[in-house]
């Protein structure tokens, strides 16, 4: 098992997250954001850039965090937008050496409205296969998309697109309803939800929050790993038990939320030292497991 994060929730610039990276003790990061563009938007030249700026930190991405199909985009969109960001994604993964892709299964339209499952599965089947010609694979986040309405959509997209993996996320279950259950939907169990489709998991991101006030659909409160309500020590437990061998990845959203819409800017400086206190805090909690990392 090995430790990595999402280092663009420190900072924006890529030297600073390559020294809160290592300030955690840790030489891995999961690549999304520099300066404010994700990795695949880059021009080409700064992208060059970033890429020998992370070798020669001695960085290494096991995990690359797309915008494909997230939830900012419609089942609706044009789908040769991601067909392009495909085609910027793996010569670039290629280059940083990364073999996991996150994706999505593009937004949840409201409840009750016409969710389009053939064109969600005719896409992702499509993504999959793209990403597999070139020996790389495709994984799933439970978030606010399709996959995410709960663990049965998850293992139906799986059945769906042959060869699928997932990333599980600690916290998204928190923060969504369980549309398996009867109404009045109940909020998801995180722990059971990675019961359920545990066997497909190859990754996993750690993040933890509490449900959010009535008619609400973001988190009360980000918290520290084990302060939430995501069930993180538990999950940590199982997956140690189960024997997995996979990523664990930081995604605080402490500091800033990557899908908040007040415009503010977030005071960079708590941001850095939020995710250097998470990573940390993850560290101490992985000790107390005696689960030791790669």
């Amino acid at each position: 098992m090995y430790l990595t994060g999402f280092a663009d929730e420190a900072a924006q610039d890529l030297a600073t997250q390559i020294k809160a990276t290592k300030e955690i003790g840790w030489s891995r990061i999961s690549a999304r954001g520099v300066n404010g563009a994700n990795i695949h938007e880059l021009p080409e030249s700064d992208f060059n850039a970033v890429a020998d700026e992370f070798d020669a930190a001695g960085i290494t991405i096991p995990e690359f965090g797309s915008l494909i199909g997230n939830w900012g985009k419609k089942i609706t969109t044009d789908f040769d937008i991601t067909l392009a960001e495909i085609d910027r994604a793996i010569p670039r993964m290629q280059r940083l050496g990364s073999k996991l892709i996150r994706i999505m299964s593009y937004a949840q339209e409201p409840w009750g409205d016409d969710q389009q499952e053939a064109e969600r599965f005719r896409r992702l089947r499509e993504i999959h296969a793209r990403f597999a010609d070139a020996g790389l694979q495709a994984i799933h986040e439970n978030c606010m998309n399709w996959g995410g309405f709960s663990a049965e959509h998850t293992l139906r997209l799986v059945e769906e697109v042959p060869g699928l993996k997932l990333v599980f996320d600690t916290a998204n279950p928190v923060f969504q309803l369980d549309r398996s259950k009867s109404e009045p939907f109940p909020w998801q169990d995180p722990l059971e939800f990675y019961q359920k489709v545990k066997e497909h998991v190859v990754h996993v991101h750690i993040k933890d929050c509490t449900n959010p006030p009535a008619g609400e659909t973001e988190p009360t409160e980000y918290t520290l790993p084990g302060a939430g309500q995501g069930k993180v020590k538990e999950i940590l437990t199982e997956l140690k038990n189960d024997g997995y061998d996979g990523g664990l990845a930081i995604e605080p959203h402490v500091a800033t939320v990557f899908h908040a819409t007040d415009g503010q800017e977030p005071d960079w400086q708590q941001c850095y030292d939020s995710y250097v206190e998470y990573g940390k805090a993850t560290n101490a909690l992985l000790e107390a497991l005696a689960w030791k990392t790669e």
